[in-house]
């Protein structure tokens, strides 16, 4: 009998080094279905053209205007009539936080509601520096986006909503700030829920394709949940160790009740 336990004993460690292992292109960024053995250095490979993004402004965003100009400060509408901005030394510099509201405008004083929904930020930056033209000396107009971030879940080193300081982050760059991937992500069906408007769209990603850079998805927009799920194995894969160690010790004791009984 002792011949079946070693050969069932050497079959489970056989088993578990087999199943226990990650290939490389299981887990390796953006490959190429060319063989790239031979890679001569310091050349260029390929190359891809990018979709550009350029974010548009919705409603409920948030915004963040400042305005600089040489106005005086009592001649300064703009920056004396907002209670809750912050205020630098000089008086003359405002960061406004602002709410797009549904319709898709910004309140200001004096001047009225402004449309700034379906605009880039630099396009709503130019149209705002428009109207400052008009009421103040030689101003300054800068928008930025508050409300630019997004949540990463299921098998990455971090977990959670992460805000992101630049307009446009490519989704390994998104995936990079949650700390990367961890060994049992599935790489190949990285899930993007995209929101916009009324609407969320469900859409599936393979990271390990190198196509993923002439992608639409390969920006992440404000507001993106991207789901990382485990590989199909992850539990044999995490549990391995542990389940062999219990197996083996099953395996030994009943060895030894059987060398027992045999002895008597």
């Amino acid at each position: 009998m002792k011949p079946i336990y070693f050969s069932i004993l050497i079959l489970c460690l056989c088993s578990s080094l087999l199943f226990s292992c990650i290939h490389n292109k299981r887990i390796q960024y953006l490959q190429h279905s060319s063989s790239e053995s031979q890679v001569i250095l310091d050349s260029v490979l390929r190359s891809y053209d990018i979709i550009r993004y350029d974010y548009r402004l919705q409603p409920e965003d948030q915004v963040e205007v400042r305005f600089e100009s040489l106005t005086p400060k009592e001649f300064d509408f703009l920056n004396n009539t907002i209670q809750s901005s912050a205020t630098t030394p000089s008086g003359n510099l405002q960061l406004i936080g602002k709410l797009i509201d549904p319709e898709g405008t910004i309140p200001f004083p004096f001047i009225g509601k402004v449309p700034l929904a379906g605009k880039t930020l630099f396009e709503a930056e130019r149209f705002l520096q428009g109207i400052a033209d008009e009421y103040l000396d030689s101003p300054i107009v800068r928008i930025r986006l508050l409300n630019f971030r997004i949540t990463v879940l299921g098998e990455v080193l971090k977990e959670g909503t992460i805000p992101l300081a630049n307009n446009r982050v490519s989704l390994l760059e998104a995936i990079g700030t949650a700390g990367g991937l961890t060994d049992f992500a599935a790489r190949d069906k990285v899930k993007i829920v995209r929101q916009h408007n009324d609407k969320a769209s469900v859409q599936y990603i393979n990271l390990l394709d190198e196509k993923l850079m002439t992608s639409p998805f390969y920006y992440v927009h404000p507001n993106d949940i991207i789901i990382v799920p485990p590989v199909k194995a992850r539990p044999f894969l995490k549990y391995s160790q542990q389940n062999l160690t219990f197996l083996v010790t099953i395996l030994n004791l009943g060895l030894i009740i059987l060398t027992i009984s045999q002895l008597k």
